[in-house]
């Protein structure tokens, strides 16, 4: 069994940052990619970023491209998002999820995680 446990999240003014922070117990993550994605009310959720296991090889959706960084520690099996320059639209439930069927490739469907956290909730005011 899985607990990912997502935090960091909170309410930011535009121009803003925060880093996510989603920490892993019951089974260690260094060997699977990682991902993050958002739900905004009455939304799909979508793919934020993803990372490979050795973090060398990440990928991030078009609209968090040099805004946004992911990242792991794997000794303390937790996966980071740095958010920056966050804007209104930036704001919705994110999640991390884990894929234990890649390790050296991202891929950017829900479907394809296996297991996820409860969600940490960001709001970017205007």
């Amino acid at each position: 069994q899985v607990q990912l446990v997502e935090s960091g999240g909170g309410l930011v003014q535009a121009g803003g940052s925060l880093r996510l922070s989603c920490a892993a117990s019951g089974r260690t993550l260094s060997s699977y990619t990682m991902g993050w994605f958002r739900q905004a009310p009455g939304k799909e959720r979508e793919f934020v970023a993803g990372i490979t296991w050795s973090g060398s090889n990440t990928a991030y959706a078009d609209f968090v491209k040099g805004r946004f960084t992911i990242s792991r520690d794997n000794a303390k099996s937790t996966v980071y998002l740095q958010m920056n320059s966050l804007r209104p639209e930036d704001t919705a439930v994110y999640s991390c999820a884990a894929d234990f069927r890649q390790s050296r490739v991202v891929v950017s469907t829900p479907v394809e995680y296996d297991y996820w956290g409860q969600g940490t909730q960001v709001t970017v005011s205007s």
